[in-house]
Parts: structure tokens; sequence; C-alpha cells
């Protein structure tokens, strides 16, 4: 599931919350639900702006094509054998 991050409005506060690609949050308090915090002080009908990020995704399919470790015993220049 991808990773987001939220900017609220009202206190400036920026979390990050996983959530699925088709779900948007737009209150404090959706955010601090999604994200297990309190919401401290903050109106929880405060709205919050999804922040355009790079995003963090992992796939679980891709983590089985991983490049070998070095057999060697030394580090690669790239860090991954045999991608010079």
């Amino acid at each position: 599931m991808p990773t987001y991050d939220y900017r609220c409005e009202t206190n400036g506060q920026v979390v990050e919350v996983k959530h699925a690609m088709s779900e948007v949050l737009k209150t404090w308090g959706e955010l601090c639900a999604r994200a297990g915090v309190e919401p401290g002080e903050t109106p929880v009908d405060s709205p919050v702006n999804r922040l355009i990020t790079g995003g963090q995704f992992i796939s679980s399919s891709g983590v089985g094509d991983a490049a070998p470790a070095c057999t060697t015993g030394a580090c690669c220049p790239t860090g991954v054998c045999g991608l010079d």
C-alpha cells in the first residue's frame, strides 16, 4: 500500500499515512484516525491537503527480483554485482 503525506491547513502539521490509492482523506479527524494519532487541540473538521511527493510503494512481487549479493565478498562500485 502506498504512503502519502498530508498537511493540515489549521495547524501546519504534516502526517504520513498508508492507504489505498483510491482513498482521499479530507479532514484532520480522518487523517488522525488513519495515522493512529490523537487530534490534540486541532478541530477534527479542519481541512487537510495531500502533498505532492514521490511516495513510497513496495510491491511484494518486486522483492524477489532483487540483485544477488556480491559473491566476491568485496564491495562492487555500484553496490550490486554485475551492474557497473
